[in-house]
């Protein structure tokens, strides 16, 4: 008889500063132009909701999101590749989106990569929509790389 592999149970939790190490490894090998550990700490100092899922007692992803005069600015949410494609991604988006809600705001932004198709992906899947793009936002190999601003209007229970 074959059996299924369960997966094992994961959490969502606020981010603490004993996170950092493991939020700034994530970082490190997710992306080639990564935040540094003190852009992460720095969140937490300035009070924006910082998250992280915890699997295996271990942190395998995160979201930053930032909430100011009626609107939410998703600022980072990064799975480590070693967990990617479970579904961790949308849990923490729907955790955030969550945090918004509760928090009264109508509306939440994000810049993304036009390059990073998976997130672009997530975002439509939860009802982003593009708005606008900023040239040159990102740095890149290339020289920059505009960034696609996404927005999602949030209602009650929506």
């Amino acid at each position: 008889m074959i059996r299924a592999m369960k997966e094992p149970p994961v959490a969502i939790r606020d981010m603490a500063h004993d996170d950092l190490a493991m939020v700034s490894d994530i970082e490190r090998r997710s992306y080639e132009f990564p935040w540094s550990h003190g852009v992460f700490r720095d969140c937490l100092l300035a009070g924006y909701r910082s998250s992280v899922l915890i699997r295996d007692e271990r942190v395998a992803g995160y979201g930053i999101l930032s909430i100011a005069a009626g609107e939410a600015h998703i600022l980072n949410l990064c799975v480590d590749p070693e967990f990617r494609s479970l579904g961790y991604g949308e849990r923490l988006l729907d955790a955030m989106l969550g945090q918004a809600r509760a928090a009264s705001v109508g509306e939440v932004l994000l810049e993304v990569r036009p390059s990073n198709k998976t997130a672009l992906a997530l975002y439509r899947k939860r009802g982003f929509f593009q708005v606008a793009k900023r040239p040159a936002y990102y740095q890149s190999h290339q020289g920059r790389e505009d960034a696609a601003v996404l927005a999602k209007k949030l209602v009650s229970g929506a």
